[in-house]
């Protein structure tokens, strides 16, 4: 093979951002949203610099991809190892060890006190589809029940099974079948666990026959629908009713796990076992990776051949990974999670006498979310959201908004973050908070 002085061109990197959204405008359909007018040059940890040279502490993490921040020198030295040796064979034709040793540390670390199996995926809606999957195989049963608010995925059965219609549903249905929907507790909007485990109930009555359904599906702390954390006795509750007529339950971790609840996947803060977790986004620190663990008989229904896909598990994102785990215990990034979530919440809640926009604080870890109403009529408000996005972009600080009324600010800052880069970003956001106001 001849040798290559091929460079990626320098002007990709180059402004001004204006040029560039106008050849996005041009090149790609409108349907790919995308939050910012600038374009991004090089990062690293939590901070970002655009091609005209602004910097910017971020606050996302790519949508809760980067808990190891942006370029961690392990996860880059991972990857550029195994470039030297392969980049791709199919696991299906080819299999490596790497990605049988992962699936070992997985089901050696998540929940449950039983024999587990794990199967790798490309992405989180990947996944999630791979559960259902299983769990149909396993079951023999067709139905599933998802909850109101949750986000599972854009493809045709993550959107049946998400439970918010704008942005991710209008205009592409029909959607496939015996997806059935209850309400997930969110007690500031007077959904207690009584009323959602009610509702699911009544569903046996209306809707589906329990014997016909082969899971429930539902996130620890809801990640689109504004980072509602789930009562550990709403858990406690679909287990009692899933155990009663053979459903599985599944836990869909993609957003939640890898340490960013102060533990590795959320569901290690209940005592209610769960059967099947889905994962993806922070597993391969900025790869695309995703995967569904569960209990070995139930992981062993699917036939040979009915898992998999070209991409799956791929050589550089498995690297990527083994580097984040080692990085979560070397750094110790889940007690990292809780201190920087503990000192947010408190900065947050001292603000609510100056800012009674401030409805709630929740979350657990550092899965902090702030929702804003008026106060006046106690409605969500998604201006003053807004409001507070811009305020804190124009000061350098970028933030993502979720909720189902548009009225969450999440909070997704890398959990390497350097203490005075994540006071920085305190300092700004109380300012764009008190800017909202003014």
């Amino acid at each position: 093979m001849s040798s290559t002085n091929f460079q990626l061109q320098p002007a990709f990197f180059d402004g001004p951002n204006a040029d560039w959204v106008a050849r996005k405008n041009a090149a790609t359909p409108r349907g790919v949203a995308v939050a910012q007018t600038f374009y991004a040059a090089r990062a690293r940890n939590a901070e970002l610099w655009d091609i005209e040279g602004r910097r910017y502490i971020d606050f996302g993490s790519g949508i809760a991809v980067l808990n190891t921040g942006h370029c961690h020198p392990k996860i880059v030295e991972a990857v550029k190892q195994q470039l030297d040796r392969f980049t791709h064979t199919a696991f299906q034709v080819v299999p490596y060890p790497s990605y049988v040793a992962l699936a070992e540390e997985i089901n050696r670390r998540t929940p449950g006190n039983f024999a587990k199996k794990t199967t790798f995926f490309t992405t989180g809606a990947e996944a999630v589809e791979n559960a259902i999957k299983i769990a149909r195989a396993s079951t023999g049963r067709p139905g599933v029940i998802a909850f109101n608010g949750g986000f599972h995925g854009r493809t045709f059965l993550g959107m049946a099974l998400t439970g918010k219609v704008v942005p991710y549903k209008r205009g592409f249905g029909p959607f496939p079948g015996e997806v059935y929907h209850a309400p997930f507790p969110y007690p500031l909007h007077g959904i207690t666990t009584a009323d959602a485990l009610k509702t699911v109930e009544a569903l046996f009555k209306a809707d589906i026959d329990p014997k016909r359904v082969a899971a429930f599906i539902f996130e620890p702390v809801q990640g689109e629908g504004g980072f509602v954390p789930a009562p550990a006795d709403f858990v406690a509750g679909l287990r009692r009713i899933a155990d009663e007529h053979g459903i599985l339950l599944i836990a869909d971790e993609i957003q939640t796990g890898f340490a960013r609840t102060g533990t590795l996947f959320a569901t290690h803060q209940y005592d209610t076992p769960v059967d099947l977790i889905t994962f993806a986004k922070s597993l391969a620190g900025g790869l695309p990776l995703s995967g569904v663990c569960g209990r070995a008989e139930v992981m062993d229904a699917a036939e040979p051949g009915g898992l998999g896909g070209t991409y799956a598990g791929n050589p550089l994102a498995v690297a990527a990974a083994h580097a984040v785990l080692d990085i979560i215990d070397s750094e110790g990034l889940n007690a990292r999670a809780t201190v920087l979530g503990d000192r947010l919440k408190q900065r947050l809640s001292q603000l609510q006498p100056d800012a009674p926009q401030i409805a709630e604080v929740r979350g657990p870890g550092s899965m902090v979310a702030v929702e804003f109403h008026n106060p006046a009529t106690g409605e969500p408000d998604a201006a003053f959201t807004k409001r507070v996005q811009t305020e804190a972009l124009a000061r350098g600080l970028m933030l993502l908004v979720c909720g189902v009324y548009g009225n969450v600010i999440r909070f997704l800052h890398p959990l390497t973050i350097e203490d005075a880069v994540f006071n920085e970003g305190l300092d700004i956001l109380q300012s764009a908070i008190l800017a909202a106001k003014a």
